[in-house]
């Protein structure tokens, strides 16, 4: 058992930090709201996250883990200071570095024994070398110190899962002493572990999550063809699906990517190459298509309605993917504004982003249109006029496609996760448009069926 600090709260270091208590470490977790260490010690946790609760409760009452403001306490003896804090996008796509910086001087200051320092958040390439140094110019104590590069790879609403059941773990150090510590702290994971050199696991991290962003941007720019030529990306995914090179994740196409990571990562990924002279044309496509993939539904309304001026409009889906309250880069942060520009009035649903988009857009009216938001699908249908779904939650699958027709003034239907069968929307009377499919059908062509590969014995 080791005696673990963790920096920060949010999804790198939160779930962290419970993960290496369930595991059986003492964790103590850091950070500067006093409210929201009050609310974690009461087992309430700060977001939403399936599972992380209930860990949270489970090793709190077997005093495994505790939170804290006090980052004097928790770091000067710790065996190991893990630093999940912030790294937010600037806005010339650098990572914004001053939150690791406050950390790792109150580290320095802090620790009075030997200490390995361990950063989780995503840094541009040679941050930890900067970090070591940054940690020692500052040291108060005469004690061994060194960083280490540790790159998670959680994704938000299967974060705890990803944690307990990664696939691997990525550890970057430059000494024996710090890989062993590591290697130690990791091993009741039993996981696998890719050891290397500090700069090539910062590498790692962007190039994983880079290579993610291009697989989903290149399938929105081969869906956007299929519209033009008459194909369905759907199946065009499927027969893609079955070559192993391939392989059937992130092929399903959309209004593009959001969240913490993807875009905030390219846009690093793209910076960190122009500051070396070399520009990265792969990442620099990937984030254009994102980009103009985002309003690719509300344009397409656009042209097919006069105007969004005093209609109802249906919005299902806040978040940026099912199974978080996170908005960041949603595809709803893109649209709604517009949607408000142009007067129209919202109702939106979503099971657990409303409270956040609210802070955002409040209810009540909002420029020339009006955000109202609700709890049950079926009030954001009745008598609306047009429908946008932004977010694949379960609830907005298991809607029937009569019920569309049966409560919507005009049952249009701007599906950005191509959730229903075109034929069945069809079929209900309803009029779709999705991503890389044939809105409309000519007489005579049906939706064509996926089949699965049959085995042929000769």
């Amino acid at each position: 058992m080791y005696k673990i600090a963790v920096a920060g709260t949010g999804y790198v270091g939160l779930v962290a930090g419970v993960c290496f208590a369930e595991v059986g470490h003492q964790v103590t977790c850091v950070d500067i709201d006093e409210n929201k260490v009050n609310l974690m010690k009461s087992g309430v946790s700060p977001i939403y996250e399936a599972g992380l609760e209930e860990l949270m409760q489970k090793n709190f009452a077997a005093g495994k883990i505790d939170y804290t403001t006090d980052f004097q306490s928790a770091y000067k003896d710790a065996d190991a200071i893990f630093i999940g804090v912030g790294t937010p996008e600037q806005p010339d796509g650098s990572a914004n570095l001053s939150y690791i910086a406050t950390v790792a001087r109150q580290i320095a200051e802090s620790i009075e024994k030997d200490c390995l320092v361990v950063v989780k958040s995503t840094v541009p390439v040679g941050t930890n070398d900067k970090v070591e140094q940054f940690i020692k110019d500052f040291l108060v104590h005469d004690v061994r110190v060194e960083v280490a590069s540790n790159p998670e790879f959680l994704a938000q609403g299967s974060a705890v899962h990803d944690t307990l059941h990664a696939e691997r773990i990525v550890i970057g150090t430059e000494s024996k002493w710090a890989e062993d510590l590591l290697m130690g702290i990791y091993e009741p994971f039993g996981l696998p572990i890719v050891s290397v050199n500090r700069r090539s696991a910062e590498m790692i991290k962007y190039a994983s999550n880079d290579f993610l962003a291009l697989k989903i941007s290149y399938m929105n720019d081969i869906a956007n063809l299929c519209e033009l030529v008459g194909a369905d990306v759907q199946d065009v995914a499927k027969g893609m699906s079955f070559d192993g090179r391939i392989g059937s994740k992130f092929l399903n196409a959309g209004i593009g990517f959001g969240g913490s990571c993807f875009p905030k990562d390219t846009k690093a990924l793209e910076y960190i190459a122009k500051q070396h002279g070399y520009e990265l044309r792969t990442v620099k496509a990937a984030i254009d298509v994102n980009k103009d993939q985002k309003t690719l539904l509300y344009k397409k309304a656009s042209k097919r309605l006069i105007t969004f001026n005093g209609l109802k409009v249906a919005v299902l889906g806040l978040t940026f993917k099912p199974g978080t309250d996170d908005l960041r880069e949603a595809a709803s942060l893109e649209n709604i504004p517009l949607l408000l520009e142009q007067g129209a009035d919202i109702y939106a649903f979503d099971p657990v982003g409303k409270d956040n988009f609210a802070r955002l857009y409040p209810e009540g009216q909002n420029g020339r249109g009006n955000m109202t938001y609700v709890e049950r699908i079926e009030d954001a249908l009745d008598g609306a006029n047009v429908c946008f779904i932004f977010t694949e939650w379960g609830e907005v699958k298991a809607v029937d496609p009569e019920t569309y027709k049966k409560l919507m003034r005009t049952p249009l239907i701007y599906d950005g996760r191509n959730l229903y069968s075109v034929q069945k929307m069809k079929d209900a009377g309803v009029e779709y448009h999705s991503i890389g499919r044939q809105s409309v059908f000519r007489e005579g062509v049906k939706e064509s069926k996926h089949r699965e590969l049959q085995t042929i014995g000769l």
